[in-house]
C-alpha cells in the first residue's frame, strides 16, 4: 500500500461552505418570494437574521458563518482571487 499525504486548504474549504451556504440562503429566499439579494444585503449589513426566511433553515444557516468571513469571501470571489 502506497503512503502519502493528504493535502488540504482549511481557507478554500470554508470559502466553499461560505458558497453553499449562500446558495441555499438565496434559494429558500427566492422561493418564498423575496428578493434574494437585497435581503442578504439588508443581513450583512444589519446582522439582522430578521432579513433572512426561517423557510428550508435559510436563518440558521446563514447565523452559522462569520460575518467578516462571508463578506472575504464575497470580496475575493467577485475579485476572482
Amino acid at each position: 500500500m502506497e503512503e502519502f499525504t493528504r493535502k488540504f486548504n482549511i481557507v478554500e474549504d470554508k470559502d466553499e461552505q461560505i458558497l453553499q451556504i449562500l446558495r441555499s440562503v438565496y434559494e429558500a429566499l427566492k422561493e418564498k418570494g423575496y428578493n434574494p439579494i437585497n435581503q442578504i444585503v439588508g443581513y450583512i449589513l444589519s446582522e439582522d437574521p430578521t432579513y433572512i426566511t426561517n423557510y428550508k433553515s435559510a436563518r440558521t444557516l446563514i447565523c452559522k458563518m462569520d460575518r467578516d468571513e462571508l463578506l472575504q469571501a464575497l470580496v475575493k470571489r467577485y475579485l476572482g482571487v
